[in-house]
């Protein structure tokens, strides 16, 4: 009886992908995806906290250390560049036809909110491989301090 429906099967992963390209349609480029990060935002990024910092990972492929912006303002870590075409892809001033494209170029801007306490002055950020790593340390009086318990 159902065995119609089976020719409608496309073998994708997620039981949603069928939902994206008439989102993407509607919604057009830079608009929210469905995930928590809209497709195509540029760099990706990973934030933790310890008990003494707060560590971004940048992962920013194709990108050299000088290519990347990094700058903390009123509890906001604002990453800032621009990321050129790969060979190949321009011919003078314009694009090739692709069939499909999922790395773009041009400039970017991706802007994170930062908890309360982060000493700047000690930040420091390093860059290997296309992945920076951000440090951003807890000012001292916002640590957790141990208090030793003292015998009577």
């Amino acid at each position: 009886m159902f065995g119609d429906l089976k020719r409608f099967d496309n073998g994708t992963g997620s039981g949603l992908d069928w939902f994206r390209p008439w989102l993407d349609e509607i919604f057009q480029e830079g608009a929210a995806d469905i995930r928590s990060v809209p497709r195509g935002s540029f760099p990706m990024i990973n934030v933790g906290r310890t008990d003494d910092a707060v560590r971004v990972y940048v992962l920013a492929a194709g990108l050299a250390r000088d290519d990347l912006d990094i700058s903390v303002q009123d509890n906001v870590l604002t990453l800032r560049g621009r990321r050129d075409a790969l060979p190949g892809e321009k011919e003078g001033d314009r694009k090739r036809p692709c069939f499909r494209r999922e790395r773009f170029d041009g400039e970017f801007v991706r802007s994170i909110s930062l908890p309360d306490g982060i000493d700047v002055e000690r930040a420091e950020a390093r860059c290997h491989d296309g992945v920076f790593e951000i440090h951003l340390p807890k000012r001292e009086e916002l640590k957790p301090r141990r208090i030793d318990v003292q015998a009577v």
